[in-house]
């Protein structure tokens, strides 16, 4: 069996190409490390790059560049993969306004590109799209909160936030509004094309090969800062506000649950849910408990369109994959990047 994994240097794309490896499939990665121009140089997937191919003999890695339609077609079409995990991006809420262009022709239209390709030469193959929660824009500030000591949390004390949560008529950032075209073409080709498209928006997906900077990776980030004595800027709703965090192992084996029971179109939120989620503050205090004092400010104005208080409510997940389960806590994700921070 033949993987194809674009954006297969990051975060979410190189742990699916090392599950996929250990389970015998053939991977094909696409990553030309735009990431590095995007962020720098502390945001290069080139390392996470190098140790696949060092590391996976049954992995073949591309420099395809996403955005060239062209060469996209040219590689499915050779390659007829069986598994598409499509998680290519600019994934920077606050760099896409620098950058609208290349943000909107790497997110829609390269979205775009793989959709085209994988319906002319192999659309029974499941697809899997990362998307993101910010195509909910500010939405979820509207909800009722509570402001608790160290934390926002939900006023009707819900789980989280389910996928029946209008995306329309809010503030996306340009980031958000690229990542929506995504996003509905993905569901479109899922229904108009009876293609098995499956759409996770993700919450907060983390793990140690996060290539984390101050504008993408928040709890990678704030972990290297205080391991590294960096100073950390808080950026509004007084450090209060709330993020679930999933480890990208517990993504990568979700992605494989939807190639065993794909559907059309669907979407789903993903994250940590209410047990994965924490607040600035609490990391803060919880960094210091084990030995790491931040050196932070704080910047009472906030991000724009961020959320106060985010949780993915995981039902529909756990509905409609009864055997996938989270394996990583907190405290299991903090001492991974712990571990390799303190290097």
């Amino acid at each position: 069996m033949k993987a194809l994994v674009t954006g297969s240097g990051g975060l979410i794309g190189s742990e699916c190409v090392r599950m996929l490896s250990e389970q015998d499939w053939e991977v094909v990665g696409i990553d030309n490390n735009m990431r590095q121009a995007f962020f720098g140089e502390g945001g290069s997937t080139l390392a996470n790059t190098e140790s696949l191919k060092a590391a996976l003999p049954r992995f073949r890695h591309y420099t395809t560049d996403i955005r060239d339609r062209g060469a996209v077609r040219d590689l499915i079409e050779k390659e007829r993969p069986q598994f598409i995990i499509h998680t290519a991006a600019q994934p920077s809420h606050d760099r896409a306004a620098a950058i609208p262009h290349e943000d909107f022709d790497v997110n829609a239209a390269g979205t775009m590109n793989v959709l085209v390709a994988a319906r002319d030469f192999c659309p029974e193959s499941p697809l899997c799209f990362t998307s993101t929660n910010k195509v909910y824009g500010d939405r979820p500030n509207e909800l009722a909160l509570v402001e608790k000591e160290e934390r926002y949390d939900f006023a009707d004390g819900r789980d989280g936030i389910d996928e029946n949560m209008s995306i329309d008529q809010c503030m996306h950032s340009l980031f958000g509004a690229s990542k929506v075209a995504a996003d509905v073409m993905c569901q479109e080709f899922g229904r108009y094309f009876r293609m098995p498209v499956g759409i996770f928006r993700g919450g907060c997906l983390t793990g140690p090969q996060h290539a984390a900077v101050e504008l993408h990776g928040y709890l990678a980030y704030i972990v290297l800062c205080a391991l590294k004595r960096k100073a950390y800027t808080i950026y509004g709703y007084k450090g209060k506000q709330v993020r679930d965090q999933i480890h990208c192992r517990d993504v990568a084996a979700l992605f494989l649950e939807f190639y065993g029971n794909p559907r059309c179109g669907e979407v789903y939120n993903l994250g940590g849910g209410r047990q994965n989620s924490l607040s600035v503050l609490e990391t803060i205090r919880i960094l210091e408990g084990m030995g790491y004092k931040l050196d932070y400010k704080y910047d009472p104005k906030n991000r724009i369109g961020d959320h106060i208080c985010y949780i993915s409510d995981l039902a529909k997940i756990r509905s409609h994959f009864p055997n996938w389960r989270l394996t990583y806590d907190l405290p299991r994700i903090l001492d991974e990047m712990i571990a390799r921070y303190a290097r």
